[in-house]
């Protein structure tokens, strides 16, 4: 079935206005993959839809870093990297690292510093003030850093067009090591060294790193230019590296990168490390998270990471990496209770953002491609978030700009697959309407006057038209097959989680429960609804359901986007009308049991 073909079950236009699609998969290469792969035909049907060749198998089910991991001389600029850290480090130069304040840039603080502890060497951390300094470098900061006797700063997950505060720095006689992955322009700032697999001059690949990850690579030259120079011995052994994958992974799931070739390495090694952990700072913040079961990717990016993104939100900027840092579980602890509390204030300034920004979307036409909206007073910490929020009611780009008394308008941006927003963003910085401005494909910062808002707004709208009008064509949800009711068990959830990793460029498997009937729907908290699946004649097996904010944007906005999914499934459950059902098999472990429920993304009524 081609995907132009007929819809998926006949759902030509589900409850949330999508066309279910079955993914593109060759029948026979399934089944040849499961049969090598020795697992269910449904699962050769998953790998078939993610493009994995037959030689490719042993390599997704069990990713090796032995064989994903590249070789960091091939990067621009490592060699100088490595060679002139490693000389500040012979030499005793006091060396600083400047982090951004998000999840990528606290776990690269992070992983540095736990570098430098165990060679021996003092290393300052340095994470700016969001609301007081924003992102990136800055003129003040690379002043302050010289007058403590900083010879090197290495800057992570930022610095790539820091062109300003880079020059400052070298007029200081301060070296920078640029260590990035955000998209750059042709031009590159005056530094010793700038490490980016997102360089346009770049040619090992691997642009889907996150900004942990070309750290990781750093180190590992870092540790063969020290052992060149034979810098261990005894009492100075080198670093096992391996050790701190757990770091690596928080901040590759957390930014949200394609979890393909050895992003998927990292963060299926990284898990396993957490699992023991080791890492006194994620155990701390794992226990006031209640996360009481095997961590995998999804407790990465949905109970951690908000908890280490919080303090630079709405609290300390530092707060993070000091966690991922600390060793001292008393000290852990109370760094994670922050943490925690933090995390707290930051969801309820969250939503008093969400429901004013809605009220602002109500007057961005619908025709419009991008979905910007502003307002004076917005707390900054908060705007990323709500910006997701605002794509996910708006279906398209989407902007959150938050503007302070003096006119200048710090703004965050959510795409949609097939739309570079971050190169957008670039290119308006580039026509001098941004006063700062980057971010990769689905993701993007920057910051603009007031006065220019209108300005940007009509370049972001033209620049963006043609790829958002491609990628709506086929507003539509793959699937990778179907399951009855008695199918979704602990087994086939066990074979699943084989091919995981689950995120960004390796989608977690979706499945429909062709006509399916509620015996069991009410709400939960103030926007989920859990519900009871049966089959249609209902008997047999039952399943537990759970659909998480599928009353939010109905409450919010007055609008069926969104909130149509919850009020469907209550609706169903008073009529007893068969629905069929789109989502995701998870465990559910409650007091040492494993359930195997099912995540509810959509719904459909059967035609006929």
């Amino acid at each position: 079935m081609s995907e132009a073909a007929a819809p998926y079950l006949g759902v030509a236009r589900s409850v949330s206005g999508r066309r279910w699609r079955l993914r593109a998969a060759d029948d026979r290469l399934a089944l040849a993959l499961a049969q090598r792969a020795g697992l269910p035909e449904v699962l050769g049907r998953v790998l078939a839809g993610r493009g994995v060749a037959p030689e490719m198998v042993e390599d997704f089910l069990n990713p090796s870093l032995r064989r994903l991991l590249p070789d960091p001389a091939g990067f621009q600029d490592m060699r100088k990297a490595a060679q002139a850290i490693a000389e500040a480090i012979m030499r005793g130069q006091r060396i600083a690292v400047f982090g951004d304040y998000d999840v990528d840039g606290a776990t690269s603080s992070a992983l540095l510093k736990r570098f430098f502890n165990a060679i021996g060497q003092p290393l300052r951390v340095y994470i700016p003030d969001r609301q007081k300094e924003g992102y990136g470098p800055n003129a003040p900061a690379m002043r302050k850093l010289a007058d403590e006797g900083i010879g090197i700063v290495i800057t992570v997950d930022c610095g790539t067009l820091a062109f300003e505060a880079l020059g400052e720095a070298a007029r200081l006689g301060l070296g920078v090591v640029v260590l990035d992955h955000h998209l750059a322009e042709p031009e590159l700032p005056s530094a010793l060294a700038v490490v980016n697999p997102n360089r346009l001059d770049e040619t090992a690949g691997h642009g889907q790193l996150a900004a942990v990850g070309v750290v990781f690579l750093l180190l590992v030259a870092l540790n063969r230019a020290l052992q060149e120079a034979g810098y261990f011995n005894a009492d100075t052994p080198k670093p096992d590296l391996l050790n701190w994958l757990d770091l690596v992974a928080l901040g590759t799931v957390c930014d949200v990168v394609p979890l393909t070739g050895v992003n998927r390495a990292l963060v299926a090694q990284g898990i396993k490390v957490l699992r023991q952990r080791h890492n006194v700072g994620l155990s701390a913040l794992a226990d006031v998270a209640g996360l009481s079961e095997p961590p995998g990717a999804y407790h990465l990016g949905f109970l951690l990471g908000p908890r280490v993104n919080a303090g630079g939100r709405v609290g300390l900027s530092d707060l993070g990496a000091r966690l991922l840092a600390c060793d001292d579980p008393r000290e852990a602890a109370g760094l994670a209770r922050e943490l925690d509390r933090l995390n707290k204030e930051r969801q309820a300034i969250e939503q008093q953002v969400l429901a004013e920004a809605l009220e602002e979307l109500q007057a961005v036409p619908d025709s419009a491609p991008l979905a910007l909206v502003a307002r004076r007073g917005w707390h900054p910490g908060v705007i990323g978030i709500v910006a997701a929020r605002i794509r996910e009611a708006a279906g398209r780009p989407s902007f959150v700009l938050a503007a302070d008394d003096n006119g200048i308008a710090k703004g965050s941006g959510r795409s949609v697959p097939g739309v570079d927003l971050g190169a957008a963003v670039v290119a308006a910085g580039q026509a001098g309407l941004l006063l700062n401005g980057g971010g990769h494909a689905m993701a993007a910062g920057l910051t603009v006057s007031m006065e220019r808002l209108d300005e940007l707004r009509a370049f972001l709208a033209e620049r963006l038209a043609g790829p958002v009008e491609r990628a709506g064509a086929d507003a539509s949800l793959g699937l990778d097959g179907a399951l009855a009711v008695s199918g979704a068990t602990a087994d086939l959830h066990e074979q699943l989680e084989r091919l995981g990793p689950y995120g960004s460029g390796n989608a977690e498997p979706r499945f429909a429960l062709p006509a399916v009937r509620l015996v069991q729907a009410d709400v939960v908290g103030e926007r989920h609804v859990r519900c009871l699946v049966t089959a249609a004649d209902g008997q047999g097996s039952r399943l537990r359901g759970i659909a998480f904010r599928a009353l939010d944007a109905a409450s919010a906005t007055g609008t069926k986007k969104g909130g149509e999914l919850g009020e469907t499934l209550l609706h169903a459950r008073t009529t007893g009308r068969p629905l069929h059902l789109a989502g995701h098999l998870r465990a559910d472990h409650w007091r040492g049991e494993k359930r195997i429920q099912f995540v509810v993304e959509d719904a459909a009524l059967p035609s006929g």
